[in-house]
Parts: structure tokens; sequence; C-alpha cells
């Protein structure tokens, strides 16, 4: 049996970009596509993007007990169905899984050997360089996602790996690393 990789980290900390960087390298392995239901944005494609349920399709899979890991965001619900990791792992993929570090957890409890890695920055400076630098948001937002980062980088001691995630080229390469120990 393949395994589930649970890749979490901050806004601002380049962890899509690293993991986009590793997928790249490493055929061998599917990032998972989540459930929400926020409404489809231009570019994006259902099934690709993310798989796009209505509020009653997704309380109804919360009801049931469909979802490994799901949580509310801005009126909107996010989620990874059990499902769809099954499957996957039974065709024979490594599955990478972008969450947050909430949904890392309720994946460890069902999932326990799911390897869960977290992505840090080098420094909190360094992060909220990284925030101010992208321009997409204004001095309120940013202090929002900083004190976010702050509480995930005391949950990454429930990780069972920590990247600093000072160059991405070192940090995928540590990435590789980690994953070579499982990844059949």
């Amino acid at each position: 049996m393949k395994r589930l990789f649970v890749i979490s980290g901050s806004s601002g900390v380049g962890k899509g970009t690293v993991i986009k960087e590793f997928l790249k390298r490493n055929p061998g392995f599917k990032l998972s596509v989540s459930c929400t239901t926020r409404s489809m944005r231009p570019g994006e494609k259902n099934g690709e993007s993310y798989h796009f349920l209505t509020r009653e399709e997704f309380k109804k899979g919360i009801e049931d007990g469909d979802f490994l890991e799901w949580a509310e965001f801005s009126g909107n619900y996010y989620g990874t169905r059990k499902s769809n990791i099954q499957k996957e792992l039974n065709e024979g993929e490594n599955i990478i899984l972008e969450i947050e570090t909430n949904g890392a957890m309720q994946v460890k409890k069902q999932i326990p050997d799911a390897v869960l890695i977290f992505i840090a920055p080098p420094s909190f400076e360094e992060l909220k360089k990284r925030l101010e630098g992208r321009q997409t948001e204004d001095a309120d937002v940013i202090k929002t996602r900083l004190a976010q980062a702050e509480r995930e980088n005391n949950d990454a001691k429930n990780y069972d790996y920590i990247i600093i995630n000072d160059k991405i080229e070192n940090t995928v390469e540590n990435l590789e690393k980690i994953v070579s120990q499982y990844a059949i």
C-alpha cells in the first residue's frame, strides 16, 4: 500500500511552490484534490482545482462521516473525502495532501501512518517580509495571517517532520529525503 503525506505550513511560507516543484521532480506522487463549498474562480476546473460541492452536499458528507478532515473558513467548507484518499492509495498512488494544521490532526487520528510534514519559514520576520512582498493583502489581513502563523508554528511540534523553507531547492531536497524513507 502507498502512503499519505500531509504537508502544512503558514500562508506565505512557500508550501505551494515547494509541492509544485516536488511533484514535477517526482511523478510517482499525486496531489489530492479537496472539496469546497466556495464559488469556482476563473480558470478553476471542478475535479482538478477542487471538487465543488453545495453546502447541502458538504453538510450531508459531514453527517455521514465521509470526510477525513474538514473545516469552515470565511463561511465556506473545505475538506477531504476519505473515499477519494482510499481510492488513490488503493490504485497505487503516493498522495500529498496540503491542508492546515487542524485538518492534519484530524487525518492523523484516522490514518495513524500518515506522515505529517510542516514547512516553516526561516524566521517570523522573513515570513512577514514574504507576505508583504506579495502585495495581495492589506495590513490587517497580513496581521491576521501572522497571528495564524504563530498558532500554526506552535502546532508544528505535533508533526513528524519540520522543514525550514530557506531556499526552494533545499526544501524540495529535504522533502525528497523524508518521503524516500516511506514511499514504495
